[in-house]
């Protein structure tokens, strides 16, 4: 009878080699630890510190969802079907590995169905990968996707991971080869490949050769990619559930990260690594490359030089390559923020959060953006465009460089006139913004918002020429100082206010009341978008619609109400309430393009591109059958869809109409 082969895979004739395996293995892990601290060790020495250690238990949590289920990679079919066989399968075969080391050392428990069912999984698993593998050859050599980076090195991790996995394979249908128990079947791939090994007519002494090499070159592959990983492509292995363990928690998505450096009195801004975070350090090391974030993002579709994907390996290149200097000031770095990233590349950026939602191991893009956004500012590196209406907003509160008394012009063809929230108690206080106070394409659709609510006997009231621009475009266009004065002013003057609600019909300037303004407490005096406050409005009676406008209708979701604050159904279920049938454009909810206006971008030039986002944005609406409205729910989406429209030749086409419009012809 043959010889038995124990868990390892060596003849019990051999002697126990447990010794020098763990030796060899031990070296490697050992190995593959020092060279990952030597490069974390920059994280901290490098970057300034921030508090990521807080809620531990949410923390692990955000690992089991986002690095082992892997929910975000499979929200892609093919890629996410791909990368999850090819993971949870090599999880699976160190568990196997665990669980036979302490069966074999410390607790026998792999005896009977328990081993049988042991064997049964670690076979499908190893199927599984090689199923995962062959996608991820095919997708990589046939498919070559353009977001995906094009470098020998993935071709060389996806060939080893594979060796390794074959090797496995060979050994276990060697050993059954020789042993031929009767539970062979019960690891169904290798009793298939010992078929083939039994039928050559080989001795069993010439297989427990083949045996022997084919472990050997098995072990020492794993060793290679141990020792290799810190500085492969396998890195994101490691620091991807390291990111998604440090990523942010108890933060709403539309609040910055805190100002750097404020407290200390340093600069508030990231000229180059010293000035990033730690985190944002790890977000580079992190990184997949897989290019999702790159995809969705709608500056680098219209043509614009940015990629977010480049600019994080931008950062993770700088520090591999910088890093080790470690000066003690800041004027010893290399430049980063107009340096080895362009400032064209980081002014591109419309903030749409597309990147974040996207990534699958939780880079947070748009912080380190907006943190060399600062620097740029901080040196007179902006357009001119912007600068003035930057300039605008210091001087006179609003980016139309328009007087305040001008604000509530276009209240004066109401009547009864909107309160003075100043001067007299209110159940709400709408905060209008500027796009609806001061463009005259959008005065009229301010106008039926205040007719709606009126008819609704709303009691509202506005702040009149004491209101100022939130705030939000400018923080995000590295305006931190012009923020902060905004905000002040605007907190000076909600303070000398009576009122419950606060309402907007602007979701930037919601996004940074909701989340910005911490002078505000959302519990006492809950932030409203005027499309929750319509379908208030309208679930409770208040607003009576005939409901028969029958229009056939795409709703685009902004970025700053739908993405960023989780407010999706309240449009829809206006909509279905006004009579219209919604036919949803492809790209919606979460995954809703932009339009390109957002982190100040609708004060830039646009300059030479493809098409713009809005553009692209009207061209999907135009493609869907029997549609012949856009429905929007931001003054900046109905500016710029509109002038999309004109610009694409699809006037007769499409109409945009915003959600209070509709309603207003619904009553």
């Amino acid at each position: 009878m043959p010889e038995r082969i124990d868990y390892w895979g060596i003849p019990d004739a051999w002697g126990s080699p447990q010794w020098w395996v763990y030796g060899v293995m031990g070296l490697s892990a050992m190995w593959l630890l020092i060279r990952l601290y030597l490069q974390a060790r920059l994280w901290w020495q490098v970057g300034r510190p921030e508090v990521r250690w807080d809620g531990i238990d949410v923390r692990i949590g955000l690992v089991v969802k986002y690095a082992i289920v892997q929910t975000r990679i499979l929200t892609q079919k093919y890629p996410g079907v791909m990368h999850v066989a090819i993971a949870w399968s090599f999880f699976m075969f160190f568990m196997g590995t665990a669980l036979a080391t302490i069966d074999s050392h410390f607790i026998a428990f792999l005896r009977g169905n328990v081993y049988l069912l042991y064997k049964l999984v670690l076979d499908s698993f190893a199927l599984l990968f090689v199923i995962g593998a062959a996608m991820a050859a095919y997708r990589r050599l046939v498919l070559r996707p353009s977001r995906l980076t094009a470098r020998p090195a993935f071709t060389w991790s996806i060939v080893a991971l594979t060796l390794i996995v074959l090797g496995g394979l060979l050994t276990e249908s060697l050993r059954l080869a020789v042993e031929r128990p009767a539970w062979e079947w019960w690891s169904p791939v290798g009793a298939l490949i010992a078929t083939v090994w039994i039928s050559t007519g080989v001795s069993d002494a010439t297989l427990m050769q083949w045996h022997l090499g084919v472990w050997l070159f098995h072990l020492a592959l794993v060793s290679v990619v141990l020792i290799t990983l810190p500085v492969g492509t396998l890195l994101h292995v490691l620091t991807g559930p390291l990111n998604v363990f440090f990523s942010k928690i108890d933060t709403p998505k539309g609040r910055l990260a805190p100002i750097p450096g404020a407290a200390a009195g340093t600069p508030i801004y990231a000229g180059t690594l010293h000035g990033l975070s730690w985190k944002q350090l790890l977000d580079g090391n992190a990184c997949t490359e897989c290019g999702r974030c790159q995809d969705a993002c709608p500056a680098y579709a219209s043509g614009m030089p940015l990629s977010p994907k480049q600019v994080i390996l931008d950062i993770r290149d700088a520090l591999r390559a910088h890093g080790h200097r470690l000066p003690g000031t800041d004027a010893d770095w290399l430049l980063l923020a107009g340096g080895i990233i362009k400032g064209d590349t980081l002014w591109s950026c419309t903030t749409c959060g597309a990147c974040i939602q996207e990534c699958p191991v939780l880079i947070e893009h748009i912080d380190a953006i907006v943190d060399m956004r600062r620097y740029l500012v901080a040196e007179g590196q902006l357009d001119g465009q912007l600068q003035e209406a930057l300039a605008n907003l210091g001087r006179y509160g609003n980016s139309f460089g328009q007087a305040e008394r001008a604000r509530a012009r276009w209240t004066q063809a109401l009547d009864p006139k909107i309160k003075d929230a100043r001067r007299e108690p209110v159940e709400y206080l709408w905060f209008v913004g500027d796009y609806a106070s001061y463009s005259p394409a959008l005065t009229g659709v301010t106008l039926k918002t205040a007719q709606v609510l009126q008819k609704a006997g709303l009691d509202f009231g506005i702040l009149y020429d004491g209101e100022r621009n939130a705030g939000n475009d400018a923080r995000r266009a590295g305006e931190e100082g012009l923020y902060e004065m905004l905000a002040e002013k605007n907190a000076a003057a909600l303070g000398h206010c009576t009122y419950e609600k606060i309402i907007t019909s602007d979701p930037h300037s919601y996004n940074t009341l909701r989340n910005e303004y911490s002078f505000i407490s959302n519990g006492r005096h809950p932030i409203l978008h005027t499309a929750e406050l319509l379908d208030q409005l309208i679930s409770s009676g208040a607003l009576n619609l005939r409901g028969n406008l029958g229009y056939k209708v795409t709703y685009h979701d902004p970025c700053y109400l739908g993405r960023y604050n989780g407010i999706y159904e309240a449009p829809r279920r206006v909509i279905r309430a006004t009579g219209c049938e919604i036919v949803e454009m492809p790209r919606h909810g979460n995954r809703a393009a932009c339009c390109g206006a957002g982190g100040g971008r609708i004060w830039m030039k646009e300059g030479e591109v493809r098409e713009r986002p809005s553009e692209s944005r009207v061209q999907e609406a135009v493609t869907l059958p029997g549609v012949d409205s856009m429905v929007v729910a931001c003054p900046k989406d109905v500016s710029m869809f509109r002038d999309a429209v004109k610009t694409t030749g699809n006037e007769e086409r499409l109409v945009v109409r915003d959600l209070a419009e509709l309603v207003h012809a619904a009553l």
